[in-house]
């Protein structure tokens, strides 16, 4: 299926209704989509990115519906195969086609793809290719969330073609956003899983964005953006140092006392007006608790101790934060042991590049008691006063 997004412009990707799991680990509630654009020029065709391999049919049936004999070139942007996977079929089908990347994203593609060194054009960072009557500007946006990522700038029609920057994980019918508040949603978890350990390279490529006039934000999964300040807002908060009166709390319990702990700081938060995500590490969705760590002031890890050490879960938990690297500014440990352990060290050598003041754990010796239960209270009391020293809450 191929739609007309603007005059000889063309969506020609292929909707993934049932996918579940990308990377093998990244859950995905609503399916994806692998974006694939044709542009034509009066004078040259160029098709921006491809399809998962899986997908190679579609793409294959779409470009011929569309009624595209001669293909000139095919602008990869990022080497990962759910963009890059169905480029060797596309240069059989179209033998005179050339891949036009950066010497990044080239040599990558040898590497992945086997694809032969005389089918490449490469460009530096701000190169133009004419089409005709349409130009084609080349951005490097490094660490995007790979290193050889770029985007397109489409100059006459004022589009960018933004790659992985600005997608989400949304199969829908529209190829336009119809509902924001899901679409913002699902982009919010794709940047939280994927692209919110480069916050900060997000940052400087979000600046080389500033200086262009964009119509239309085209990305390589989900909807395309009518209204590009609605995704461009979203992640200037994202991306910003500001944090937000919240707590998460990822936890595991074996026999009862940790949940009593998370139970206790949870009201006890409550009480002084934070806001509380707590997450039961038995059975989450990792994207829900990516999501909750972009924007949380502090985590605390709740864990029972097995063999001395943390649960795995929690461990998990605090591997899967220290690799994410939100801007998360405190972070303690509560939990429970037997006979003792080393818990506490385990989670918080775990967390080597979160950029977070460890405040005072609380590790119990069997189901808590009262003076436990108080203990609790005073590390609700210390992040509140934490958070109301940043200027948070009331």
């Amino acid at each position: 299926m191929n739609r007309e997004i603007t005059k000889n412009i063309y969506a020609i990707g292929a909707l993934d209704w049932d996918r579940r799991l990308f990377d093998e680990l990244i859950p995905l509630p609503d399916g994806t989509t692998y974006n694939s654009y044709i542009i034509k020029g009066n004078d040259k065709t160029a098709l921006i990115d491809t399809v998962d391999p899986t997908k190679t049919d579609e793409l294959l049936k779409n470009l011929a519906e569309c009624g595209v004999r001669n293909l000139e070139f095919v602008v990869a942007h990022h080497a990962e195969q759910d963009h890059s996977g169905s480029i060797p079929a596309i240069l059989k089908a179209y033998p005179k086609a050339k891949v036009v990347t950066n010497p990044k994203c080239k040599e990558m593609l040898k590497e992945l793809l086997l694809i032969p060194e005389e089918k490449f054009i490469t460009v530096n960072d701000r190169e133009t290719l004419s089409l005709g009557d349409k130009t084609l500007e080349f951005i490097y946006a490094p660490w995007v969330h790979w290193p050889e990522t770029m985007v397109t700038y489409l100059r006459e029609d004022k589009v960018l073609f933004s790659c992985d920057f600005f997608g989400s994980h949304l199969a829908a019918s529209s190829l336009y956003i119809v509902d924001e508040a899901k679409t913002l949603e699902s982009a919010k978890r794709y940047y939280a899983e994927i692209m919110m350990p480069f916050r900060v390279s997000i940052k400087q490529n979000m600046e080389k964005l500033k200086g262009l006039e964009i119509k239309t934000i085209a990305p390589s999964h989900g909807p395309i953006y009518q209204k590009p300040e609605l995704i461009v807002n979203a992640y200037k908060d994202w991306i910003s140092d500001k944090v937000k009166n919240e707590v998460v709390i990822p936890f595991v319990s074996m026999h009862g006392s940790t949940r009593v702990m998370v139970d206790q700081l949870i009201n006890a938060l409550m009480k002084k007006g934070i806001t509380v995500k707590p997450f039961n590490l038995t059975g989450v969705d990792i994207g829900e608790l990516a999501m909750a760590l972009v924007d949380a002031a502090t985590i605390v890890i709740g864990t029972p101790t097995v063999l001395v050490g943390p649960h795995p879960s929690a461990a998990y938990a605090a591997f899967l934060a220290n690799a994410l690297r939100p801007k998360t500014k405190f972070a303690s440990i509560i939990g429970s042991f037997g006979w003792g352990g080393k818990a506490v060290e385990a989670i918080a050598g775990l967390l080597p590049a979160l950029k977070v003041e460890i405040l005072e754990p609380v590790m119990i010796k069997g189901y808590p008691k009262e003076t436990d239960l108080a203990a609790l209270d005073r590390l609700a009391e210390l992040i509140y006063n934490k958070h109301r020293g940043m200027g948070l809450g009331d």
